[in-house]
């Protein structure tokens, strides 16, 4: 039966690379622990499904946040399943375990945003009966750090 828990060591962190690398391929391998244990200082924790032999299958990044739109709010950064583990109910487990974990620290909102080219994870989120609340408008002012 898989699992799902945070990491919380450097070890465990780094395990999620290669899952989280699939969704933002611009990260390098070297510098990701840092980055997460600086993110985790700011209120960021990472969350990740493995199966009974201990493979990370997928990879969910999140915070929590008090939004005077929403109230207290799940904000997932990241939400992404190993290539070759998708279909097997993997995103779904680890997305009721979000949304589970989001009610029970009091939180009135779960969101996440998804580029517009990820087709498929959005045929997913409406499955799991989520819908389009918003449009998130960006402006790129330097390239972020790898």
């Amino acid at each position: 039966m898989p699992t799902i828990r945070l990491a919380e060591t450097d070890l465990d962190i780094a395990r999620c690379f290669p899952v989280m690398q699939q969704l933002r391929p611009h990260l390098e391998a070297g510098g990701f622990v840092a980055r997460v244990r600086r993110m985790q200082g700011e209120g960021f924790a990472l969350a990740f499904l493995e199966d009974e032999a201990a493979v990370v299958r997928a990879v969910g990044g999140f915070r929590i946040r008090d939004m005077l739109a929403h109230g207290r709010t799940m904000y997932v950064d990241d939400l992404v399943t190993a290539a070759d583990s998708r279909s097997h109910g993997y995103g779904a487990q680890l997305l009721h375990w979000l949304v589970a974990r989001s009610a029970a620290d009091g939180c009135h909102m779960f969101s996440l945003d998804s580029g517009t080219h990820r087709r498929d994870a959005h045929r997913f989120y409406f499955r799991e009966r989520m819908h389009i609340a918003s449009y998130h408008f960006a402006l790129k002012l330097a390239e972020p750090p790898v």
